[in-house]
């Protein structure tokens, strides 16, 4: 395999390995890589300050562009400067990323923020519209929904959500409507309540809060009216002391799988698209056999097509857990693990055409590029890496 690659003066370093070649080589500076058709632009969240948990590095949102063919990841430019925009949700159709900026402190009074972007030059670019307060310590999540009238986040300190109305030029408007989840789970990590997503459904009639705090994943709908979350019902309960962290729906089915970050588990449930319940059907788990220790799991993603589902275990594991999906039932198949090169697997992400996963190592300092066997769904290591300071989550435009 031949590498290009052109020699700039800059101070960011990607490594690059390829089947057969090693490299080290320097990305091109920021805003002058060229334009190839086809290829993706990835958004990157990081922290950029000193945490309980992490010591930020970075400095705001990292802008990259993936080779559609390879795989291979090319530093693009990087935001204006922002603390800790951990996570991100982006919309392509209106061109407007937004970010949470996860600080806080134990006090319920203390308060992040979530920031408004466009997007730019093709994706290229972010320009800093607004901030507003995220009426909460430690937002961890945002989203938006299909119509991009609504920014949600979670705050994981508090244990708030929060919605946010979208004005017509993509700022945001302050909250308009905060729930307090209530609780505590039977763990020491469940001493109160802890919201931790926050996600409206595919067709934006229910919006689910998962709770790690509490073991509850919370069900709401959305009063465009009054621009108000509304419960739409009891809480779906997952096993206790799982800590249910993120979930990922199903392509095409009313099923949601929820990550439980506490217990390793995956719990898959069906969910009545008229009043949003859930109802559990299977419980996996999402460790090695031989493992008995913390799975502390992070992120979950299915593929667009439906075929395979994958977890991430951190802590000691530090690997990706696959499976298949069986396509009658949505039943879920563990098909084996795969190590992700790295510490921390924070986040992950399954680019728009289902061929590549990337997974983001927060406390490595990297990204690893795995290429899906579209036959099996096993990750198949491509050989490339670029090195990005405590990367937290990833975002495709798609």
């Amino acid at each position: 395999m031949v590498l290009s690659c052109r020699l700039l003066c800059m101070a960011v370093i990607v490594t690059i390995t390829a089947p057969g070649c090693n490299k080290t080589s320097r990305v091109p500076e920021p805003g002058i890589a060229e334009n190839r058709s086809g290829n993706r632009i990835l958004y990157i969240g990081t922290y950029t300050e000193k945490e309980a948990h992490v010591t930020g590095k970075a400095t705001g949102i990292y802008i990259y562009e993936m080779n559609a063919e390879s795989g291979q990841l090319s530093l693009v430019d990087s935001s204006p400067a922002t603390t800790n925009p951990s996570y991100l949700a982006v919309h392509s159709g209106k061109n407007l990323l937004y970010a949470v900026n996860e600080t806080g402190s134990g006090s319920s009074n203390s308060s992040g923020n979530v920031s408004a972007f466009h997007i730019r030059d093709g994706g290229r670019k972010l320009e800093l519209i607004n901030s507003v307060s995220s009426v909460g310590s430690y937002p961890c999540y945002i989203s938006i929904d299909n119509t991009a009238r609504y920014a949600m986040a979670a705050n994981y300190g508090s244990g708030t959500v929060a919605l946010f109305p979208i004005n017509a030029d993509g700022s945001l408007k302050e909250a308009t409507s905060v729930d307090q989840h209530t609780g505590r789970g039977q763990t020491g990590r469940q001493e109160s309540a802890h919201a931790h997503m926050i996600i409206p459904s595919p067709d934006s009639i229910h919006v689910y809060a998962c709770d790690l705090g509490t073991d509850k994943v919370y069900c709401y709908s959305v009063d465009t009216l009054n621009s108000t979350l509304i419960s739409s019902g009891p809480a779906y309960k997952t096993i206790p002391g799982a800590g249910p962290r993120h979930l990922t729906f199903h392509p095409e089915r009313n099923i949601a799988y929820i990550v439980n970050e506490l217990n390793g588990t995956i719990e898959a449930v069906k969910i009545d698209s008229l009043s949003g319940s859930m109802k559990r059907f299977q419980v996996i788990s999402t460790k090695p056999l031989t493992k008995s220790r913390d799975a502390s799991c992070a992120d979950i993603h299915i593929t667009p097509s439906g075929k395979y589902l994958y977890a991430s275990n951190r802590g000691e594991i530090n690997n990706i857990a696959m499976y298949s999906v069986n396509p009658e039932t949505g039943e879920l198949d563990l098909t084996g693990h795969q190590q992700v090169k790295g510490i921390t697997p924070r986040s992950f992400a399954i680019d728009p055409s289902g061929n590549f996963l990337l997974v983001a190592n927060q406390d490595s300092d990297n990204i690893i590029t795995f290429r899906i066997d579209q036959d099996t769904g096993r990750l198949i290591d491509t050989g490339f890496e670029v090195i990005v300071p405590t990367p937290v989550c990833l975002k495709f435009l798609e």
